[in-house]
């Protein structure tokens, strides 16, 4: 209570001018409710120190719809994260630890090296132009000609170094303008933050002409174009500590550069923040297109324009759910697939594989999605440090002895949203 009088009174200070708006940068809202035991129990979640071996991993309990299979394309990758693939269909890996890894297809079979380390969590990845870009929490740097120089890698050069340190893990993409963007999470579970926090920029490939191109965005680690407008569409996970259903994680689309998505002001589009919503209206903001669950760590994203699964997931959006620490009963752990309408709005969201929860316990925790050139689907795991792959029907590499429990189907729920 002494921590919410505090920050409405700081609030109030610095719109009359008495307190400097300085004084908001950096005050932490919330925080778990004193006395409350179920509360205190909550904590965020520490993946086991080694990765898990390959003949360990869970995928017995993971399932698909009916046609769909799963594989481990590879193990034994510590914090497996960001996932991007390269000309020659090498995989590379980022990972919230010191270093980037790549996934060789060599004719023994897959082989995984280390491309750089004594990195800061170099979690975003981006490919371009032979080029591999790397998002540390600091700066962004890259590795020309990066699959021809796979056994001795140079060091990476940096080309952008104005971040702000200590901020947390980056996502890194490069859009159909040919522009590199890149998260700047507010830094804080729930604050006012510094300028430049909070939003996602883009630049040239070199690192210069910045731009933020959506604000109010309070920490996203997702994000991809939609092959039909071209439009960024982004997750962002919501605060902790209001509740154990709100805020509802968000799925966002830019519409136009500059947007403000609301945080930390306005939550799920619809819930003024109880410490610096004061003032403020959802209607100052923009919207988010669909609400993902409260707490569930909406992460990797991407759209689906590959051959080899059936027409019902062209141009379709895969979304790694990270799955949830704040809250009692677990939610996510799981990529979901929602479906759009012609002009780019949420039609339906469904699941697509699940059984990483079990007993109100992670067995695995997805963290991104990418489509390969055949048109399978990688999904990364960095609970358990591995990346699946999965196939649909004659598009798989085992053989149709597979045992059964590998291909279980699971229940498929539809959610449908309003148009907006």
């Amino acid at each position: 209570m002494a921590a919410r009088v505090v920050a409405r009174m700081l609030l109030a200070g610095a719109l009359a001018g008495v307190v400097p708006a300085a004084a908001l940068y950096g005050q932490v809202a919330g925080g778990a409710p004193a006395g409350n035991e179920a509360a205190a129990k909550l904590k965020p979640l520490v993946p086991p120190a080694q990765p898990t071996a390959a003949d360990q991993l869970p995928l017995d309990k993971l399932k698909l719809p009916e046609g769909f299979h799963i594989e481990v394309y590879a193990s034994g990758i510590a914090r497996a994260r960001s996932l991007r693939v390269g000309k020659r269909d090498t995989v590379f890996v980022g990972s919230l630890g010191d270093r980037v890894s790549a996934i060789v297809d060599n004719e023994g079979g897959r082989q995984v090296k280390t491309i750089a380390s004594g990195l800061a969590q170099p979690n975003g990845l981006a490919y371009a132009d032979g080029a591999l870009y790397i998002a540390e929490s600091s700066q962004i740097s890259k590795i020309d000609n990066v699959e021809d120089t796979l056994d001795n890698p140079p060091k990476p050069s940096v080309i952008y170094s104005d971040l702000p340190k200590d901020n947390g893990a980056r996502y890194l993409g490069i859009g159909p303008d040919n522009e590199l963007y890149v998260s700047v999470g507010q830094g804080c579970d729930n604050c006012v933050p510094p300028a430049g926090q909070g939003q996602i920029r883009r630049m040239d490939l070199s690192g210069g002409t910045i731009e933020a191109v959506a604000l109010g965005v309070r920490n996203s680690l997702g994000f991809d174009w939609s092959p039909r407008s071209k439009q960024l569409y982004f997750t962002d996970n919501g605060r902790d500590w209001l509740s154990e259903d709100a805020p509802s994680d968000e799925l966002n689309r830019v519409a136009k550069p500059g947007e403000d998505f609301g945080a930390p002001y306005c939550y799920q589009g619809t819930l003024t923040d109880p410490q610096f919503g004061w003032g403020r209206s959802c209607d100052e903001f923009t919207a988010p297109i669909a609400l993902l669950g409260p707490h569930v760590a909406p992460l990797g994203m991407r759209f689906y324009t590959g051959r080899m699964f059936p027409e019902r997931y062209r141009n379709a959006l895969f979304i790694a759910r990270h799955g949830s620490w704040n809250r009692s009963k677990k939610l996510g752990g799981d990529v979901i697939v929602l479906r759009l309408n012609k002009e780019g709005s949420v039609q339906s969201m469904e699941p697509f594989l699940t059984g990483f929860l079990d007993d109100n316990n992670f067995l695995g925790r997805p963290v991104d999605v990418q489509p390969m050139r055949d048109g399978s689907l990688l999904i990364s795991d960095d609970w358990n440090g591995a990346v699946y792959r999965i196939t649909y029907g004659r598009g798989r590499e085992e053989s149709d002895e597979r045992p059964e429990r590998h291909r279980r189907r699971h229940r498929r729920d539809f959610y449908f949203f309003d148009d907006r």
